[in-house]
């Protein structure tokens, strides 16, 4: 199979194209970082790439959480006028397959349960309660603490900033085109991807890459809030199997189907910077009870669909995978 791949030169895409090789199917790269002219907005650049592919494979993205919403414009032309110009050459080409990388941001705030209200949805937490430190959500019923559970895909969508929007929006065109010309269309949801590769040092870079640049540095890793938020790391390794999994499954036709894309053993930001000082020698992370206000508390996934429907399962355990990415090899830059 002959698949383009959008971003194909990025952390994720990157791996994704070596994983298809690996499987016997032609990755083409598409990506500004190998190609300028390789920009997915631009409607001729794009209708060329797809001469004679089968399936796309989407990683072409602005990500992260960005550094306030003057980045408005540039997340919503990037990801979303891109992801609606990449569908309409697929549309008058007849490709008919694609796999988006989604997110776990369009869920907003994870799954939680109040003891006597059930499974309730509590909304942003306020400046004054983390001002405060008081970080865990509580129950918008009664005020008492909350469990944190497991986000499956039929949780309700409530993304809580402009990348989270952007991520949805792209989940909304991709269902459109589904519709229109019987397509089949599937969204991995990432959770917290890291591993070779791993963009450092930007405002858009994940946790992981910062504490590992901090150690690089001698510095010891920065945690906000109090270390206790709970998040799905998987491995990047893991991802682009997925990846490779869905375009090979002949999947429905005329909808998008969603999958959580996460490894099923979470952790909090303290343990994973704790794991990854312990890797690299120290020295210890320090807890800052700063903020980022739009982050969430908790988000885990609950990936069984993936598994049961595709086959799929992550191979990469937290401490393999944590010792890696901490290695002096990944510190001095991929």
């Amino acid at each position: 199979m002959r698949v383009l791949v959008t971003g194909g030169a990025g952390f994720i895409g990157s791996h994704i194209v070596e994983a298809l090789a690996a499987r016997g199917h032609e990755p083409v790269v598409f990506d500004v970082r190998a190609d300028p002219a390789a920009d997915v907005r631009d409607r001729e650049a794009v209708a060329r790439a797809l001469a004679g592919v089968d399936a796309v494979c989407h990683q072409a993205a602005m990500v992260g959480l960005g550094t306030g919403f003057a980045d408005a414009p540039e997340y919503v032309s990037r990801n979303d006028l891109g992801t609606a110009v990449l569908l309409t050459a697929m549309a008058e080409a007849g490709v008919r397959r694609l796999v988006l990388a989604g997110s776990m941001v369009v869920y907003g705030e994870g799954r939680y349960a109040c003891a006597e209200h059930g499974v309730v949805r509590p909304g942003p937490r306020s400046v004054t309660d983390l001002d405060a430190g008081r970080f865990e959500p509580n129950c918008p019923a009664c005020g008492r603490e909350l469990a944190p559970g497991l986000v499956a895909e039929d949780a309700p969508l409530d993304p809580r900033n402009v990348y989270a929007t952007t991520k949805l929006t792209q989940e909304h065109l991709a269902a459109a085109w589904a519709r229109a010309t019987d397509g089949t269309a599937v969204s991995l949801r990432y959770h917290n991807v890291y591993g070779p590769g791993m963009p450092r040092d930007t405002p858009y870079a994940g946790v992981a890459s910062f504490f590992r640049s901090a150690l690089a540095r001698g510095e010891a890793p920065r945690v906000f809030e109090d270390g206790g938020q709970r998040r799905d790391f998987v491995h990047v390794r893991d991802v682009a199997a997925a990846n490779a999994t869905a375009l090979e499954a002949d999947g429905p036709h005329g909808v998008l189907t969603a999958y959580n894309t996460g490894s099923g053993d979470p952790h909090t930001v303290g343990e994973m910077a704790e794991a990854l000082a312990a890797a690299h020698g120290g020295p210890a992370p320090v807890v800052t009870g700063e903020y980022r206000l739009g982050d969430v508390r908790h988000i885990t996934a609950d990936s069984a669909r993936l598994r049961a429907e595709l086959g799929w399962k992550a191979e990469v355990g937290f401490e393999e995978g944590m010792r890696e990415f901490a290695g002096v090899a990944g510190l001095r830059g991929e």
